[in-house]
């Protein structure tokens, strides 16, 4: 029997719905790499806070000329993102970063090229991806595309217990729900549901709830595909 062409399981959602984290786990359960296309934005606009000073006077062209800096390394798993050849941790996962990604993941040409390093580091294997615009530009194709959503309130808690390691204040989860409207607003244009996309509400749910959910609707496809094929074989 020939083998199966790639998968790619597609998941988007706005800011804080738990793409990376579900996606991670996702990939994980299912043998396939995971590619976080989130952490290129990420990266690029860590590159841009080192060396291009304050990010009101960024221009495009600028940025794109730093973009070589920025590459995928694969990882068991996935795909890490370097600078200059070295990973970056979390150093891309702060809040000064986060503050102004935003700004970066609008710029046509960095969005273009985000694009391009996610589709050459899935051409060989299957896939989770996570990020802006997966199921409507980067991957129309998709196999499988989730949307996830939850509500802002939600987001923030989950946010805030994420980073800070602790169980947030009410005023603490008002003030990052109010940082997440404005960044949804800002969003609104890159982070739009495919028409094929499956919408799933992960307010009430665990993440293992989720990703449950995510991994079987994975299977099935695979089943449908090839009834004799394992998920995670042709490629993963």
């Amino acid at each position: 029997m020939s083998a199966r062409p790639s998968l790619v399981v597609a998941i988007d959602g706005p800011a804080a719905s738990g793409k990376s984290s579900t996606a991670r786990w996702v990939a994980e359960r299912l043998h396939f790499r995971h590619v976080d296309s989130g952490a290129l934005y990420r990266a690029l606009t860590h590159v841009g806070l080192r060396s291009l000073g304050p990010p009101g006077g960024w221009r495009e062209e600028e940025l794109l000329a730093h973009a070589r800096r920025v590459t995928l390394h694969p990882v068991p798993g996935g795909f890490d993102p370097h600078v200059d050849g070295h990973p970056v941790g979390e150093a891309i996962r702060g809040p000064e970063v986060t503050r102004h990604v935003s700004q970066v993941a609008q710029m046509p040409g960095v969005r273009a090229w985000v694009n391009a390093q996610v589709r050459a580091a899935a051409a060989a294997h299957d896939v989770v991806v996570d990020g802006r615009d997966i199921g409507t530009v980067v991957f129309p194709d998709a196999a499988l595309k989730v949307f996830l959503v939850a509500d802002p309130w939600e987001r923030a808690r989950r946010r805030l217990v994420q980073r800070l390691e602790r169980r947030p204040t009410d005023d603490e989860i008002a003030e990052e729900t109010e940082r997440l409207v404005h960044r949804d607003a800002s969003d609104a244009t890159q982070t739009v549901q495919a028409r094929d996309a499956i919408l799933l509400d992960t307010t009430y749910l665990t993440q293992a709830e989720q990703v449950d959910r995510i991994v079987a609707l994975a299977r099935a496809l695979v089943r449908g595909a090839d009834p004799g094929a394992g998920v995670g074989g042709g490629g993963g």
